[in-house]
Order: C-alpha cells, then structure tokens, then sequence
C-alpha cells in the first residue's frame, strides 16, 4: 500500500506506511493557554490510533500530555532525552505509553518501519525554561517510502546531508503567533530547506491552526498566508517537488520511489 500522509492542524500528522500508523506531535486540543484553534474541527477521536508517536520536542503544543493521554495502552511513544526529567509527571501521568528516550543518530525498529532520529536547530527545552536541556529533534521514518518530519527547526548547515533522500517531507512553515523567532521556518526559508532536501513530494505543516486569543487584528496574515506562500515559494526554489497543501482532516497519497 502507498503511504498516506493525514493532516490534522499544527504539527499533527498521520503517516501509514507498511501497514504501521505513524502519528507526529498529538495535539487534539480546542485551546491551550493562551491559544485558541482557529481552523478545522479537532481531530476525531481515529485521529489517536497510532502504533507508535514521535514527539520532535518538548514545547506543550508538540508535547502535550492531555493529547497523549488519548493514545492507546501500549502505544509507543519516541521523545528527545531527558523528557521524563524536563515533563513533571509524564511517565507518572502516561503509564500506559511506552517512552524511548533518543537522540539524533538513533535508530528505532517499529514492526516493518525504521525510525531515524535527525536533528533540528529549535530551543527544544521544556517552558518556561527549565535548568534541563533537550535536543529538538526531526525523524526519517523509512518503510516502503521515507518520510521526513523536520518537527520545528531552522535551517542549518549540514540538513541536507543528514536527512538524506527521501520520498516526502513534513515541512513548518510557520507559526502559532504574529512574529516567528530563531529556530524556525516561514514559507520562505522551508522552500529554501525544500530546495536542499529535494525530496518527491512535500506537505507544509505548522500554520492556521492556532493564534493567540486576542490577537485576531494583529499580522492575521501570518495565520492565514504561510501554505500558500510556501505553495508559491516552493515552486520557485524547488519546481520538481510535488507540494500538497492538504485541508485540516485531509489526506493524500504523495508519489514515492518505485
């Protein structure tokens, strides 16, 4: 079977490949903090069957407990190393994940897939900021495709080379408020790391789903311009690629390597 590729807002996606669910940084919740979902019905309740969920860092809209508590028993849970010690509670509120603490280099087997752990340039620690550091992270999770999820990163040197060839990417191009900091990418600098990867096929993630309550007036199109800005940008920079734009709730079955 082809692998099939769900978004379902902000960074949260599905990836089916050799018959295993893959789910990316779960966050199924209508508000948190200070953050509203502005875009798309919360993920249904299938949005959660997963056998295994890579949490790329340890940001509360990436890792986000009351989401992963949502997870089957026994499901499998990829984290950056030191989570258990930076997440007050977390195994203590999660006892029915199974959490692997990696880094960047290692090499998990999940049934038919294997998942490499990459790395990413983000503050990948807890917040408020805490005296423990975790790496953010990205993974290549190869199965009859390979499928970049970069989880929030900028560009760095060398992001070419350690990701590798792949099929599809699960690119961020954006944010959750009116200015992106370090660490990050907007529609621009992913159609640049898109050029650099040239990957067959790419999603844009991270964008229109969730704003600050409030802030409705203030630089609204970075909420709602990031997709197709990257649409455009891409094909500028990357005319070969295949870029999906997909609505919240959609899926699609990106072109892989025979």
């Amino acid at each position: 079977m082809p692998v099939e590729v769900t978004w379902w807002g902000h960074a949260t996606c599905t990836v089916e490949d050799s018959g295993v669910r893959v789910l990316t940084d779960p966050l199924f919740a209508r508000r948190l903090a200070h953050l509203r979902r502005r875009r798309g019905a919360p993920p249904p309740p299938g949005a959660a069957v997963a056998d295994v969920v890579l949490l790329s860092h340890l940001h509360a809209d990436h890792l986000h407990v009351p989401s992963l508590a949502r997870l089957a028993p026994g499901t499998r849970a990829l984290v950056p190393r030191g989570a258990a010690r930076s997440v007050p509670g977390l195994a203590r509120r999660l006892p029915q994940l199974r959490f692997t603490e990696v880094v960047p280099g290692d090499e998990v087997r999940i049934a038919d897939l294997v998942v490499r752990v990459v790395s990413a340039l983000h503050d990948g620690r807890r917040l408020p900021v805490g005296p423990h550091l975790s790496p953010a992270l990205g993974f290549v999770v190869s199965g009859e495709a390979r499928t970049y999820f970069a989880g929030d990163t900028g560009l760095f040197d060398g992001m070419a080379a350690e990701v590798g060839e792949v099929d599809v990417a699960l690119l961020p191009v954006g944010g959750w408020g009116p200015y992106l900091g370090h660490g990050h990418l907007n529609p621009s600098r992913a159609a640049e790391a898109l050029a650099r990867i040239a990957p067959r096929s790419a999603v844009p993630v991270h964008y229109g789903t969730y704003w600050p309550i409030g802030m409705d007036a203030v630089r609204p199109h970075e909420f709602h311009a990031p997709g197709q800005e990257f649409v455009r940008q891409a094909a500028r920079l990357a005319p070969e690629v295949s870029v999906h734009r997909l609505a919240h709730g959609e899926r699609v079955r990106p072109e892989v390597a025979k």
